[in-house]
């Protein structure tokens, strides 16, 4: 400390090519003084936009008058695992989905690997046979045909959501042993998503909060329910596209169309996924 202290403390010698022969550099002094008067400059505040307390959104763009003004009567109880990136994304669809149900019908676990040690809520889910975990694959059960074989008027349904890219969620559903315990099902209804902000991967695949509005819908037995969750996703969408968003077509249609500008992979298990996307329509591609 000492040799850093007389170091500011010695004048410098004159530069000769200096703005004028003979000034000369500041003393310790005068750096202290110049120091001081940028720490007395007033700090300029970014002021927020200000933010509503429901939807949480910049006031400007609330989502309220889209919102159901009381939170939808369902029986079924969501489950919804976000992946941990999830969380620091501006146009998420989870919070949304969450204002329009009842405190303790959406509920949002975030990690990427659970356990019955560290989960015992969710664990206990899991194992319950009234559960079914929402994830697509050749050994998932049409939701449709199951609440039609099925007496469902009596059952009060957990459905798990996995929430995350489709890397992350094919990833958590695969590494984690308690999501393989509920009977998987997945959705048959022909629906184009709706969130056009965000890339999919093939034109069926849907965002988190489009999966529960249609999982609602038919569990419930009500499609009104998909229409009003629906409503503020599409309106939430309409505000971005005005404010100079650009609408994002899914990798399958840039694909057929020839408008896919990425260099195309090399990694043979990545071709063949993206062979996938252009010739199987049954599923969304995980």
């Amino acid at each position: 400390m000492d040799n850093v202290h007389c170091r500011f403390s010695s004048t410098v010698a004159p530069v000769e090519n200096g703005p004028e022969n003979g000034d000369i550099y500041p003393t310790g002094d005068g750096l202290v003084d110049a120091f001081g008067d940028l720490a007395a400059l007033p700090v300029e505040v970014e002021e927020r936009r200000p933010t509503c307390l429901r939807c949480r959104r910049p006031q400007k763009v609330c989502l309220c008058p889209f919102l159901p003004s009381q939170p939808l009567e369902v029986s079924t109880c969501l489950y919804v695992v976000q992946h941990p990136a999830e969380e620091s994304r501006v146009l998420r669809t989870v919070p949304l989905l969450a204002t329009c149900l009842p405190q303790g019908k959406c509920n949002v676990i975030v990690g990427r690997r659970f356990n019955e040690e560290k989960h015992p809520e969710l664990a206990a889910v899991c194992h319950d046979s009234r559960t079914l975990i929402l994830y697509p694959g050749p050994k998932s059960q049409n939701l449709e045909e199951l609440v039609q074989c099925r007496d469902v008027g009596a059952i009060n349904h957990n459905v798990i959501i996995i929430d995350g890219t489709w890397s992350q969620a094919k990833n958590m559903f695969l590494k984690n042993s308690m999501f393989h315990l509920p009977k998987q099902v997945q959705l048959n209804r022909t629906l184009s998503s709706q969130y056009v902000i965000r890339t999919q991967p093939s034109n069926i695949c849907l965002s988190t909060l489009e999966c529960a509005a249609v999982a609602l819908s038919v569990l419930e037995r009500n499609d009104e329910i998909q229409e009003v969750l629906l409503r503020p996703l599409k309106a939430l969408c309409s505000f971005q596209l005005q404010h100079g968003a650009q609408i994002h077509h899914s990798k399958e249609h840039l694909l057929k169309t020839g408008m896919y500008d990425k260099p195309m992979p090399k990694n043979k298990r990545k071709i063949k996924r993206m062979e996938k996307l252009l010739t199987d329509h049954s599923i969304c591609p995980r």
